[in-house]
């Protein structure tokens, strides 16, 4: 009979246990994050490139508002963007060794500069070092008929980053 009791006991315990500690989870993180790999057919086992990055969303407001022309931009939302490369690459006509780099962006009306640092796991661009710069690139600057609502970066079927937002696009040559 005490077994009955001890059991009816534990059961309760941990049923109120359960409720009590529950996980609440908020909503949906407003600019999720995203992954673009190249080459990017998920059968591909040998990748040379990876880019890990938050997707923000205009909701209304203007890619000005959200990254200035002009100034150092994280290249997303939240922590600074970060690419791997698997391999050396060219980047923009530069030599870039393997390994991971946070990315930085300075938009601009017919290029963007892109800017590839060494420091990485940074909040946004407000920690950002031009000392710890590895390279600066420029990435040809243009306009399409879509609109992306979401900020996007893909890589092209040639190896080429895309980033866009809005009508806006920024192409940057790579190779591997």
């Amino acid at each position: 009979m005490k077994n009955v009791f001890l059991f009816a006991f534990l059961t309760l315990a941990m049923v109120f246990t359960t409720e009590a500690t529950a996980q609440k989870f908020s909503g949906l993180d407003k600019s999720p994050a995203d992954i673009a790999y190249y080459p990017s057919s998920s059968r591909e086992m040998d990748k040379a490139a990876r880019i890990i990055y938050s997707r923000p969303q205009l909701k209304g407001r203007s890619l000005d508002e959200l990254a200035p022309k002009g100034k150092v931009w994280r290249t997303g939302a939240n922590e600074a963007t970060e690419i791997t490369f698997y391999k050396d690459a060219t980047v923009g006509g530069q030599s870039i060794k393997a390994g991971t780099y946070s990315l930085f962006t300075i938009p601009g009306e017919d290029e963007w500069t892109v800017i590839l640092n060494s420091n990485l796991h940074q909040w946004g661009a407000y920690s950002y070092d031009s000392a710890a710069d590895v390279a600066r690139v420029t990435a040809k600057a243009s306009t399409d008929d879509e609109e992306l609502e979401a900020f996007s970066i893909a890589f092209d079927d040639s190896g080429d980053l895309v980033m866009g937002w809005g009508t806006a696009r920024a192409t940057l040559p790579m190779t591997f």
